[in-house]
């Protein structure tokens, strides 16, 4: 198991990624997709856990939260990012990095943050609208860095 996601050279990566991609059926693309996205929720939450129930004395069980977060990052979702090709050259994930960013600046969170304030959830509205401000400065370093790959 390759969980050194990341780590590998940039070229053959990219050219694993574009084989990848290639040899995968769109459903099955899909689901790796999907698949990554609950790891990837999962493991962020059982940390959560982990934290609440470290807080409460409860080490045994934040342990195994830890435990089980681990696996789903570090096993789980690396594996399924390795067969989909999710990481390429470093120029590739910058761009990558930086659309997913922008599209969280001009329409993920903008839309949020519209639709609780309409909604009168100003706590979310106001939660949404500084996220925002955050992933500007995300979108903003990672352009600094790809101009400073590219250049």
């Amino acid at each position: 198991m390759n969980t050194r996601i990341g780590k590998q050279n940039g070229t053959a990566t990219a050219r694993k990624t574009t084989e990848n991609q290639r040899n995968l059926a769109k459903t099955t693309s899909d689901n790796l997709s999907r698949a990554m996205h609950g790891e990837a929720f999962a493991y962020v939450k059982y940390l959560l856990y982990a934290d609440h129930a470290r807080k409460g004395g409860n080490k045994e069980l934040a342990d195994l939260f830890e435990k089980t977060a681990n696996t789903e990052r570090f096993e789980h979702f690396a594996e399924e990012a390795q067969l989909v090709g999710l990481v390429g050259n470093d120029a590739d994930n910058l761009k990558d990095a930086i659309n997913g960013e922008s599209y969280e600046v001009d329409t993920m969170y903008l839309e949020f943050a519209e639709k609780a304030k309409i909604a009168g959830d100003a706590a979310a509205a106001d939660r949404f609208e500084e996220i925002r401000h955050d992933e500007i400065g995300h979108r903003d370093a990672f352009k600094i860095a790809l101009a400073k790959l590219e250049s």
